[in-house]
Formats: C-alpha cells, structure tokens, sequence
C-alpha cells in the first residue's frame, strides 16, 4: 500500500518533468522534419531541412569558429579556476574575502558583464586597454573589430566572468580532502606543488573531469557574447552554430533549419559526452 500511494504522488511530478522537459526535446525532433507554418498544418518536408543546414556555405566557417572558441576557453579558461582554488585552498583567514572577490563576476547579469568589457574592448586609443597599452607603446589594437582578435577577446571575456563559478566548486571538493594527507606530506617536506599535484588534483580529478565536459559542452553553445559583442562579426569571423540557429530562427523566420541545426549539435554533443566518459571512465574512479 506504501509503495502504491508513493506512486501517486511521484505521477504528477513526473507528468509535469515529462511535459516541461521531454515534450520540448520530441517536439523539436519532429519539427525538424518539417517546415512549420504557424497559421496552418505543417508541412512535413523529411531530411530537407538536414540537407539545407549541412549544404549552407556558412557552416564550415562557424563550426570552425565555435570549435575556436571552444579550444581556446578550455586552453585558458579550464585552468584558470583551478589555480585560483588550489591558492585560496593554502589561505587561512582571507579565504573567504578572497573567494567572494573571486565570485563577485559570476553576481553580475551575463548582458552587464558584456557591455562593460564593450567599454573595455573600445577600439580607439582611449579604449581602456588600448590606453593602458599606449603605455608601453603598443596597440591600438582593434579587439572586436579584428577578425584574429575577436574570438579570444570573448573568451577573456567569458572567462572572467565565469570562473567564479567553478572556482567555488573546486574549492568545496578541496575542503573534504583529509588534513592528514597533507600533513604527512609536509612532515615529508613537501612543498606546496607537490602536495597539489600529488594529493590534491589526485583526490578531486572525479569533479575536475566533470567540469572539464561541462566545459566542453558549455563553450560549444557560447551564445551571449558573440550576440551582443559583434553580432556575429565582423565578416562572420565570431558567428558560433548557436548564433547561427538563432539567425536561422528569428531572422530568416525558418525554424526547421534552426530545430535540424540544433538536433545535429545535440547529436554531436551526445557523442563527445559519450566518448568522453569511456575514455575517462578509468581516471574518475
């Protein structure tokens, strides 16, 4: 009778997670074979969507320009809130002060973070950084403007503003390391790298592969920045598949190549996840 009356509680709950979560996903499935027509029925169209989003010339330009950013925010961006855990892990009473001045980024709305390093990003000579670097005699430089340059700047952009976040999660995964490992290594006369390496990275590498495929799955969907910093320019030199799903929807009014756009990232992304976890699957343990 027990197990009987907590079904009928979980039902609805589970109607409700089905409907908000699992009815989006098939219906944008079956969109995806379709070109949807809002006033009337929609016309089932079969792998035409498919063949439009792989054949449209733009393609290989912004895949390679998300796999770019991609790249360069695991490259940077990955360890960047690694080392920041790993020294405020050594700290004692300032921890705190430290972590909420590293967490304050992460506060701020995703749109404020972007226009202020719009500020930052100012091409001219009194640009923020252009003035800082007219110091030393270098630049301007045209940042966003620059078709080499535009990429990376998001990702510095991205990174500080993000690696708060998984700052505070290494550092809670440090914090149930045991004290006596450590002690044992300094009465050994190891150093501060050598317990990191050795005790440290080894007792929390099951949260440091986790954030790493978050990581991944993360900067392939990079969104935010290149639609509020460039647009997708200049010369599409920042359009990511993400923006270009958004074109294809709300700009072009053609969601079937946007929903087929989307089903082939989530496609890839399910296969990277998948391979992934195999490959690290003797690591995590």
């Amino acid at each position: 009778m027990g197990g009987f009356s907590t079904l009928m509680i979980a039902v609805p709950m589970i109607f409700i997670f089905g409907y908000f979560a699992w009815w989006p996903i098939i219906s944008g499935l079956t969109m995806a074979f379709q070109r949807p027509d809002f006033l009337g029925p929609d016309e089932f169209v079969g792998w035409s969507n498919f063949e439009y989003v792989l054949t449209d010339p733009l393609l290989p330009k912004v895949i390679g320009n998300t796999l770019m950013f991609a790249g360069l925010s695991i490259l940077f961006g990955f360890p960047l809130p690694l080392l920041m855990a790993t020294f405020m892990a050594e700290l004692r009473g300032s921890r705190r002060l430290y972590s909420v001045l590293a967490y304050l980024p992460v506060l701020i709305p995703p749109v404020v973070v972007v226009l202020l390093w719009q500020f930052f990003y100012n091409p001219g000579a009194s640009g923020f950084f252009n003035e800082i670097l007219g110091v030393f005699g270098i630049g301007p430089f045209g940042w966003l403007n620059s078709s080499d340059m535009v990429i990376p700047s998001m990702v510095l952009a991205a990174t500080w503003a993000g690696a708060g976040s998984a700052m505070i999660i290494y550092l809670a995964a440090m914090t149930s390391v045991s004290r006596d490992l450590y002690e044992a290594a300094e009465l050994d006369g190891a150093g501060i790298v050598s317990r990191t390496w050795h005790i440290t990275f080894p007792q929390i590498r099951g949260v440091i592969l986790i954030l790493l495929l978050l990581s991944i799955i993360g900067s392939m969907q990079v969104f935010t920045e290149p639609f509020i910093f460039t647009k997708g320019g200049p010369d599409n030199a920042s359009m990511t598949i993400l923006l270009m799903i958004y074109n294809y929807a709300f700009i072009g009014a053609d969601f079937g190549a946007a929903t087929a756009l989307s089903v082939l990232l989530g496609l890839v992304l399910c296969v990277v996840s998948v391979i992934y976890f195999y490959a690290t699957r003797r690591y995590s343990k």
